[in-house]
């Protein structure tokens, strides 16, 4: 794909994400792209042959983007703790933002397709980020020894179960805040 292919692609995406923030998954057309983008319907899907491919597509980015983000505010000395409370701080920022976000699209492309494991592939991927990251923090007696895979899931569930009341319910940062510290709290020891 040459670079105004690729940059033609990259305006797709990004037009679709804006679409895929405001009209969820499931309200989303081919036709909705199209006009966001101000394409043709034919040059869309010299790209793309359906929403779906387009928002897994779009999906992808916006997880490698934050993968990105999270490894590039990392320092070379941080600590365990200093890490896991950095990926907190960014999990915060997004459940704040979940109406701006692909959250809402994203549960309803899950509900819809069931046997895409996406989220599940996702969730995974976090818990066993976390599981190495308590690991490491016991290891250099930052963290109170626990079974590691199961506190990293524990901090996913309850990440999750705030992303999704965000959504439904709306959620305050003093909520959230109180919900982090449980977790800090249940892992790092106090010096």
């Amino acid at each position: 794909m040459g670079e105004r292919s690729l940059q033609k692609k990259q305006l797709i995406l990004e037009k679709a994400k804006e679409v895929f923030v405001e009209k969820g998954f499931r309200g989303v057309t081919m036709k909705d792209i199209v006009d966001a983008c101000e394409i043709s319907r034919g040059g869309l899907y010299l790209y793309f042959s359906s929403t779906e491919e387009v928002f897994l597509e779009v999906l992808a980015a916006e997880s490698e983007e934050a993968d990105d983000v999270f490894a590039e505010s990392v320092g070379e000395d941080a600590t365990a703790a200093d890490i896991l409370a950095l990926f907190l701080k960014e999990q915060k920022k997004e459940i704040l933002r979940s109406k701006k976000t692909l959250t809402a699209a994203t549960y309803e492309y899950a509900f819809a397709n069931p046997k895409n494991t996406i989220l599940k592939k996702q969730f995974t991927a976090a818990v066993t980020m976390l599981d190495k990251l308590i690991r490491m923090g016991i290891k250099n007696e930052e963290f109170y020894d626990v079974d590691a895979r199961i506190a990293a899931k524990n901090i996913m569930y309850v990440l999750e179960g705030l992303k999704i009341a965000s959504v439904t319910m709306g959620v305050s940062g003093e909520t959230i805040d109180n919900e982090l510290y449980m977790i800090m709290q249940g892992l790092v020891i106090e010096e």
